[in-house]
């Protein structure tokens, strides 16, 4: 399947097209809201069509409609966001996701909700955070990570994958911690890996086929089921915008054999995330830094388990790269965001700085974690379309290594 790729310029030049036309009708609901002794909604939904590139997925178009309301009241609940994906790809490729974070009234509990369902794609790079190594075991041309010139469709391996994660975590007191279960269950199906060949002299082996060959796991299909221990601090004062507090998770999974996983693992997944208002007067003016860790703590996870960025919640790492790109038994991310005001006075206009890095292990291959570091930067564009509740429209570039880069839509903040 040859498929054309469309310039870079035309890409800047359609998502310019749907920011400028969101702003449009941002302005004018706001101009119809001025009325203050107007009631204020409890549900706001705004829907953004998406427009994103890179060499996964050739061209990605559709809709993100992103919901935000609150189960109580301003004073004593936090506010809850969801966001809804629906994409579809010119690689023929479909993505559907449900993500949320809400809480009941007065914060009594907190809902974490990941449901997924795709039709999905992606190169085998193995395992580690070596940008350079070959999409094939001993092979000796690396991949190409820059979207625009002609896509190498040959590293591909398609395969469907459902997700199911549900996370239900109570207040402690009138504390900011939280504690509970969750469930979290992982499906991938229909496992083709293209480049595998058998019958070659010498044979095509892919990283994918020799990891589960290696540790005796199917190849075409498996699954990873199981609950989890779960403990969160979160003094954020929004969830979807904040200006200042700290988040800080922790989750012990359990994957055992009798829940319905091909094989018994555990894994643990470790998040920090803190803010800092650089300027009293002007709170938008924030210094973010995120940062997790995530490692498989006993057993043997599934390639396509393993921990990856592009994988976490709300699929917000790795920008640059592309999901699953930096990929390993031990990962940890970190990375940082600017974000300030454009407007002397006004909040609608704001814009962000950020730079990130990966590091992962692979422990069939003696690759270290922090032996190597993938760095990605770039910087973009923010109209508030919901001052009250900090709703954000966003409009990023980045770039990384390798020739990596991407355009991004997005609303709220990435962390």
């Amino acid at each position: 399947m040859n498929q054309k790729r469309i310039p870079h310029t035309f890409i800047l030049v359609l998502a310019s097209l749907f920011f400028s036309s969101l702003v449009s009708v941002a302005q004018e609901e706001v101009k119809s809201n001025e009325p203050s002794e107007k009631k204020e909604k409890k549900v706001d939904i705004n829907i953004l069509p998406v427009v994103a590139t890179n060499p996964t997925v050739g061209v990605l178009f559709g809709v993100l409609p992103g919901v935000n309301w609150n189960m109580g009241e301003e004073e004593t609940t936090r506010n809850s966001t969801a966001l809804i994906g629906i994409y579809y790809t010119t690689l023929n490729q479909l993505f559907t996701s449900v993500r949320a974070n809400a809480f009941t009234k007065e914060d009594k509990f907190n809902l974490l909700t990941d449901i997924r369902f795709n039709l999905n794609a992606q190169p085998t790079y193995g395992l580690g955070s070596v940008l350079d190594k070959s999409t094939l075991v001993g092979g000796g041309e690396g991949p190409s990570d820059n979207p625009y010139p002609p896509f190498q469709e040959q590293e591909m391996m398609y395969f469907n994958n459902f997700r199911l994660y549900q996370t239900v975590q109570m207040r402690h007191k009138k504390t900011n911690l939280f504690y509970g279960v969750g469930y979290h269950l992982d499906v991938f199906w229909s496992i083709d890996d293209r480049q595998l060949d058998l019958d070659a002299e010498p044979q095509r082996i892919t990283h994918h086929y020799r990891y589960q060959s290696m540790k005796g796991l199917p190849t075409d299909k498996y699954s990873q089921s199981g609950l989890s221990a779960n403990a969160t601090f979160d003094s954020r004062d929004n969830v979807v915008n904040p200006y200042e507090g700290q988040l800080a998770a922790i989750s012990l999974r359990a994957f055992p054999k009798f829940l319905g996983s091909t094989t018994s693992a555990s894994q643990l997944w470790m998040e920090y995330r803190t803010y800092v208002n650089l300027v009293k007067s002007r709170p938008r003016n924030v210094l973010a830094f995120w940062g997790y860790g995530w490692f498989v703590t006993s057993g043997t996870s599934p390639y396509l388990a393993l921990p990856a960025i592009g994988w976490d919640m709300f699929a917000r790492s790795g920008r640059p790269y592309t999901q699953g790109r930096i990929r390993g038994e031990d990962l940890v991310y970190a990375e940082t965001e600017w974000r300030f005001p454009l407007q002397r006075e006004k909040n609608k206009w704001g814009g962000v700085l950020f730079i990130n890095t990966s590091t992962a292990s692979s422990r069939t291959e003696n690759i270290n974690l922090f032996s190597n570091f993938v760095f990605g930067y770039g910087g973009g564009l923010r109209f508030m379309i919901n001052e009250k509740k900090r709703v954000n429209l966003g409009l990023d570039y980045g770039f990384g290594a390798n020739g990596a880069q991407g355009l991004f839509l997005n609303l709220n903040e990435y962390f």
